[in-house]
């Protein structure tokens, strides 16, 4: 690893250290012995980071990645490159400030991602990314990527842009007007003067109310500004076979999206977007770890916010074929508005030549297109009430889990649908076995 690496572990260790000792620690022992405490900590986390820096190392041995770490107990790590899905480009803040990068690999059925390597130059974690996809098959499209393509016109088709080309850019301005016209944001100043009022009625705070209440509207504007952080330069770019996903302020990521993966796309309209006739689209892809604790590590962004003439662009790279203007949709009979009196209109099914199309949502209304090639087993599910009523639920189940389902749809309707599904999830099948490579 580079010889960073320690200190930037340690810079990490210390915000762990502060964070822990707390004020209570500060108060009960003073400032002279509580920054003896940090420094004997910070200490003896740098004297360790040294020590796991120096006994840790890699190297490509055939078509494996070996991983070498632990100074009592050595343990190596064998990745074969073959089951090797992507291998993701990560730069955090203290690593964007150094010149320094980390790469993540992401494996088929892996748990977790795998052997992070922190930190390397970012030249070299480059060269070690191209030199892994290469060793694995999948090396990327090499070419300059050029500005962001424009949207196909009004009625037209669109057509997928050439490999290796600039799909979209997102503008940062657009992003911060999206997050801004969000619940908790557009809430907000309601929550400020209601504040304000409590501390005039009051009088006087004490410290503890004080911070409960900073506390409180700290969280519900952090995810909007983690949208904001996360999201922020947000490239797309289509590189042979695969997606390559660009975004990140305060840590940077290049992340890559096998297209080959990918098991449905979601389509959302929240309700204070519409007005603008924004929307946002979002991947589920196979392979990568659902049980990562760090949903950022999962690739599964595909348009932080859009107009529908972009999204229509996009999705026509994903799904060939799938026009998102144009896509089937039937409603659930009419008695079904007994379980659904206010979202009936809003729920709907329907087969394209391509992909299974589900519709839901009231406020914010959703949209899951699932590739029959992707289905993986098709469910028929009846309630008590759907069963008086003669209704039932048809759920298509993927490798990622969510999958899409249809419904309320009437009792009949329901099996010939679920029939339909496995018979053109069969074909498809066929099909993308029959295809070369």
């Amino acid at each position: 690893m580079h010889p960073l690496s320690p200190a930037l572990h340690g810079a990490k260790s210390l915000v762990v250290v502060i964070a822990g000792l707390s004020w209570s620690t500060l108060s009960r022992v003073g400032f002279g012995w509580f920054a003896v405490l940090v420094a004997v900590f910070v200490l003896g986390a740098t004297v360790l980071s040294v020590v796991s820096w120096w006994n840790t190392g890699y190297h490509v041995v055939g078509r494996e990645l070996r991983v070498h770490e632990g100074l009592l107990w050595r343990r190596t790590r064998a990745i074969p490159l073959e089951r090797l899905q992507a291998v993701e480009v990560v730069r955090p803040l203290l690593a964007q400030l150094t010149g320094l990068a980390e790469l993540r690999l992401e494996v088929v059925g892996g748990g977790k991602t795998e052997a992070p390597l922190a930190y390397l130059s970012v030249a070299e974690a480059t060269a070690l990314r191209h030199r892994l996809l290469a060793v694995a098959g999948r090396a990327p499209a090499t070419g300059r990527a050029p500005e962001a393509a424009a949207p196909p016109a009004a009625g037209a088709p669109p057509a997928p842009a050439p490999a290796g080309r600039r799909l979209h850019s997102v503008r940062n301005q657009d992003l911060l007007v999206s997050q801004l016209l969000t619940p908790q944001a557009f809430l907000l100043p309601f929550g400020l003067a209601f504040v304000v009022a409590q501390f005039l009625s009051e009088g006087s705070w004490s410290f503890i109310a004080v911070a409960s209440t900073l506390t409180a509207m700290a969280g519900v504007l952090l995810q909007p500004v983690r949208r904001v952080l996360d999201d922020w330069s947000f490239r797309l770019d289509r590189d042979g076979d695969a997606l390559r996903v660009r975004n990140g302020l305060l840590e940077t990521r290049v992340q890559t999206v096998p297209l080959h993966r990918v098991q449905t796309v979601g389509v959302t309209w929240p309700l204070l977007w519409r007005m603008k006739g924004w929307l946002r689209l979002r991947l589920e892809v196979a392979g990568y770890s659902a049980a990562e604790p760090d949903d950022r590590n999962r690739p599964d962004r595909l348009l932080p916010v859009g107009d529908a003439p972009t999204a229509g662009l996009v999705v026509a790279e994903v799904l060939p074929g799938v026009r998102l203007a144009a896509l089937p949709d039937t409603p659930p009979p009419r008695r079904a508005r007994w379980l659904r009196p206010l979202s009936r209109a809003r729920v709907g099914a329907g087969l394209d030549e391509q992909v299974f199309v589900a519709r839901s949502g009231l406020l914010t209304r959703r949209l899951t297109l699932v590739p029959y090639a992707r289905i993986q087993s098709v469910r028929v599910t009846q309630g008590p009430a759907q069963r008086r009523l003669r209704l039932a639920t048809v759920h298509a189940d993927t490798a990622g889990g969510s999958g899409a389902a249809a419904p309320d749809r009437d009792l009949a309707e329901a099996w010939e649908l679920a029939a339909e599904l496995t018979a053109r999830s069969h074909a498809a099948r066929r099909i993308d076995r029959g295809r070369p490579g």
